[in-house]
């Protein structure tokens, strides 16, 4: 059987491995140090990775990474994800006809969904995006969910205005006590059935 691959780098002992396995939040990250740890004390590779839920190719491939990272080298890393069908430019010009809104003459709409955004993001950069992959880069440029309501092409703010001003201007409220002095007996004690009887 081959020998395994050697841990070369001297930055942590075993033990001190082991302080860092009880104080980091990554359980995949400290089961890795344990398992370093194990190897360093002097145990076989394949009980080191037995005790610590792993195969010896595992084992000897985060060996490899330690040597080459340090303790950086036993996180997971995220995979990268694809890439995006938009150029950054393309996002930012996204993103500020988003925050101008449609044009009801260009563009039909008085308010933006993403299937209008879709389409929109098909006739001009000649990408097909579902709705779901719209959302997605919707959040990426920082917009959320949330809108404020589609004002409507005819909407006059003067008319808005005026009709404000015939609105009733309601009274304050009245404090605590004058709603206590003013509140009924209802629910009150009552009086005796022999108290109400006239005699």
């Amino acid at each position: 059987m081959p020998a395994g691959v050697a841990i070369t780098r001297e930055d942590y002992t075993a033990a001190e491995l082991r302080r860092a396995a009880a104080r980091t939040d990554d359980a995949n990250a400290a089961r890795r140090m344990l398992a370093l740890a194990q190897v360093m004390d002097g145990k076989t590779r394949g009980e080191a990775a037995a005790c610590c839920g792993m195969d010896r190719q595992t084992l000897r491939d985060w060996v490899h990474r330690y040597n080459a990272e340090g303790l950086d080298g036993l996180c997971d890393r995220s995979a990268p994800g694809a890439r995006p069908r938009l150029s950054p430019e393309q996002g930012r010009e996204v993103a500020e006809l988003v925050r101008q809104g449609p044009n009801l003459a260009e563009h039909g709409v008085v308010r933006w969904r993403r299937a209008d955004l879709a389409r929109m993001i098909e006739q001009r950069y000649g990408v097909t995006l579902a709705e779901r992959s719209v959302g997605a880069l919707l959040h990426r440029l920082g917009f959320r969910r949330i809108s404020v309501r589609p004002r409507a092409p005819q909407q006059d703010a003067a008319t808005q205005a005026a009709h404000k001003k015939t609105l009733p201007i309601w009274s304050q409220p009245a404090s605590h006590c004058a709603r206590a002095a003013s509140r009924s007996n209802f629910g009150g004690r009552m009086k005796p059935a022999s108290a109400s009887r006239e005699p």
